[in-house]
């Protein structure tokens, strides 16, 4: 009997090998020129620009046709001329720039900047969960049946957030500058000096979150001399930074007796902790900052996603810092555009294969399709919305982007 049944399966197995099998049908690629429209920034407080002049000229080079609004590099040291000889041409104004088959900027759009798309187009630019009505300008998003992209969510090819390192290589580095700049007398501060001199006890900084900022925030502070500890809520992160940095430097997770004792002994405290599926819980409570020393800096980097420190209050370039319980914070949320140039290049290093990458498959529809990693940074998909973590936040309708490329077919 038991030879029998083999007999039978084997013959099975030789069977459906004869059965055709499913598979989805190649789509024909063929590259596209793309129309790009850069408008420039409504915030006064943001300087950063998606695309330089360089990478313009890389684009058009290719055939592509991009638009620009007058003034939009001014703030970054770009000019209008410097676009133009790169084969831009200037739009009469923004109306004109959100007619562009695919827009690329930096702030998430207003409500009137939306209102001047046309229906499906593309969008790639920064969203901000925090920022007011929000969920208002997601609907009307999606009510254009628009592709959004937000640059928080575009992943590389190895599952990495390449925009979101970016910036954040950059917030860290000058994170320190920030706060030597507030530590001093003329700012209110104590009147210390960031890092140690001889016979002079080093700062003491604490850094909440093991991630990039704390990375370049940490060289650049034990570069100075100062003491640093480390609190991070995982500790394979803290092990890799401890591995990274090969200096001596105190790792701890995130404990409330080891951190309150450590901030009653900090002179400046760096948050840098990114959100878990879309929530960040506050870390340091107010009657943590109460016990901090007078004239100590908060610089609280994940201000953009709401903050880790209970009091703290979202800022902006202009007026930076605000001061509670003898406490100075420090709650810019886009510190990047503090240093526009730089900001602006890291930026175009990134878009300019994307932009090129979109044309040669043919366009966004075919990239999100061939690309797992481009797919994540979309968050709205012709009318629904694709990222589940801003869907459920806001009480959206919800699609899996899968199955929406699936029904194509």
């Amino acid at each position: 009997m038991t030879e029998q049944i083999r007999e039978s399966v084997s013959s099975l197995i030789e069977e459906s090998k004869l059965y055709p099998q499913e598979k989805l049908a190649p789509i024909k690629r063929s590259s596209k020129q793309l129309h790009i429209g850069i408008p420039k920034e409504n915030s006064t407080y943001e300087n950063r620009v998606p695309l330089t002049p360089k990478a313009v000229g890389a684009l058009t080079d290719q055939g592509h046709k991009v638009i620009i609004e007058p003034g939009t590099g001014e703030a970054a040291n770009f000019s209008d001329q410097e676009y133009t000889e790169a084969g831009a041409n200037l739009a009469a104004g923004a109306e004109e720039v959100f007619q562009s088959e695919m827009i690329v900027k930096v702030e998430f759009p207003t409500a009137k900047e939306i209102d001047w798309m046309t229906s499906r187009q593309t969008i790639i630019s920064t969203i901000h969960a925090e920022e007011k009505d929000i969920r208002s300008r997601l609907d009307l998003l999606n009510q254009k049946k628009a592709i959004a992209v937000g640059y928080e969510f575009i992943e590389d090819k190895v599952g990495g957030l390449p925009i979101v390192r970016a910036m954040s290589e950059i917030a860290g580095v000058s994170v320190m500058s920030i706060a030597a700049e507030y530590m001093s007398a003329d700012q209110h501060g104590a009147g210390a000096i960031l890092g140690g001199i001889t016979g002079v006890p080093p700062t003491n900084v604490v850094i909440i979150g093991a991630g990039t900022v704390t990375e370049y925030a940490s060289r650049v502070a034990i570069a100075l001399g100062a003491s640093v500890k480390i609190f991070d809520r995982h500790l394979y992160k803290l092990h890799r930074l401890k591995h990274i940095l090969s200096a001596s430097v105190f790792t701890s997770t995130i404990d409330t007796v080891a951190l309150k004792k450590a901030l009653c002994e900090a002179d400046v405290v760096i948050c840098a902790v990114r959100s878990e599926k879309g929530q960040l819980k506050k870390i340091i409570s107010e009657d943590m900052v109460k016990g901090m020393k007078n004239g100590a800096v908060i610089v609280d980097v994940s201000i953009d996603e709401g903050g880790c420190v209970e009091t703290s209050i979202p800022t902006n370039l202009k007026k930076p810092v605000f001061v509670k319980h003898g406490v100075i914070h420090y709650c810019v949320p886009n510190i990047a555009s503090k240093y526009p140039r730089t900001s602006t290049k890291a930026l175009s290093n990134i878009f300019t294969p994307i932009l090129n990458g979109i044309a040669a498959y043919g366009g966004v529809d075919q990239m999100i399709f061939e690309n797992k990693w481009f797919m994540k940074g979309v968050y709205s998909y012709k009318g629904f919305m694709t990222n589940y973590h801003l869907a459920n936040k806001f009480g959206l309708r919800f699609k899996d982007l899968n199955l929406l490329m699936a029904a194509r077919f």
